[in-house]
């Protein structure tokens, strides 16, 4: 296979992004703001839906090709649990998507090769591949993702984890509060229903009986509006309190926190560092990096093609 470029492509419950990339040099983008949660649970049924999801994703791949005619394959970070043959196995914040082959439905429809790997574990991927641009040595490194959902990746001796069935390292599933929120995964008090950005807004619902974006509970919580803050100290105590937790299994030094809610790092990374430093062991103490992420425009692009490159460019 000729080298060529490759696409990366960045699914959102919100927008679709698409990034051009010559191995790790950043090229070329394009953005459409698509409310996939809700045009999905929209649809008549999952075909619908499934269609739906492939028609905005071949047409993205098509605007690129005609401006970069050298597209030689494309990596697709998406969100939820997804199995070795890119089989979308369910996607909880985007109803309907259940046992959905995209690998092998972009494959048909692009006529080129096509990965699909979840979301988070590409975004760590991109993360990773920044971090080690300074760090050669860096072999391992833990992303947790905020949006829509709370998502994470494990790169483990430079490799993202995937586990027996692709469900790996879903921390945004793991119970914080037993018997609280429901869950789009099923479950009950769910780390993503109090950590992510619809967990901010729950969180400031119950305390006031009023909804604004959370981007709007953010500005609030700067100006120091107690109940914007409460919510987002919730957020980070529980975020926290999970990776302290998740840190005791994998002792992994570094850690990076990146998505759209990271924009609000500020309000919610006091509680999340002060409750980690309180539940870690006494070993791990002082011995884990967290962050903001470097990357959050570019990491889900980023990691999407070059786990693509890493699987087909030596085909």
């Amino acid at each position: 296979m000729t080298e060529g470029l490759t696409i990366g492509i960045d699914v959102g419950g919100t927008n679709l992004r698409f990034g051009v990339f010559r191995g790790n040099d950043f090229l070329d983008s394009t953005r459409s703001e698509v409310n996939l949660r809700e045009r999905c649970g929209q649809a008549p049924d999952p075909e619908t839906a499934a269609t739906l999801v492939a028609t905005l994703l071949t047409k993205g791949i098509a605007d690129l090709r005609r401006h970069h005619p050298d597209i030689a394959r494309v990596g697709i970070a998406f969100p939820g649990f997804i199995n070795d043959d890119g089989v979308l196995l369910q996607s909880p914040n985007i109803p309907q998507l259940i046992q959905f082959d995209l690998q092998t439905a972009m494959r048909t429809a692009c006529q080129l090769p096509v990965l699909v790997e979840n979301d988070a574990n590409a975004a760590g991927y991109g993360e990773f591949w920044e971090e080690r641009q300074e760090r050669p040595e860096l072999q391992n490194l833990l992303y947790v993702g905020l949006g829509t959902g709370v998502g994470g990746g494990w790169i483990h001796q430079s490799h993202p984890w995937r586990g027996d069935h692709g469900s790996a390292m879903e921390i945004g599933h793991i119970i914080v509060v037993p018997g609280g929120r429901r869950c789009g995964c099923g479950n009950q008090g769910c780390l993503e229903q109090y950590a992510s950005a619809r967990g901010v807004q729950s969180s400031y619902v119950e305390l006031t009986g009023t909804a604004p974006d959370t981007a709007v509970i953010a500005q609030m919580a700067s100006d120091g509006r107690s109940e914007a803050v409460s919510a987002f100290q919730m957020a980070g105590g529980y975020l926290g309190q999970a990776l302290a937790h998740i840190l005791k299994v994998t002792d992994v030094g570094v850690v990076r926190v990146g998505g759209g809610m990271s924009a609000a790092w500020d309000r919610f990374a006091p509680a999340m560092l002060q409750r980690l430093d309180a539940d870690l062991i006494p070993t791990l103490r002082g011995n884990v990096e967290v962050k903001r992420g470097n990357d959050d425009d570019l990491a889900g692009m980023r990691g999407a093609a070059l786990l693509a490159d890493q699987a087909f460019l030596h085909d």
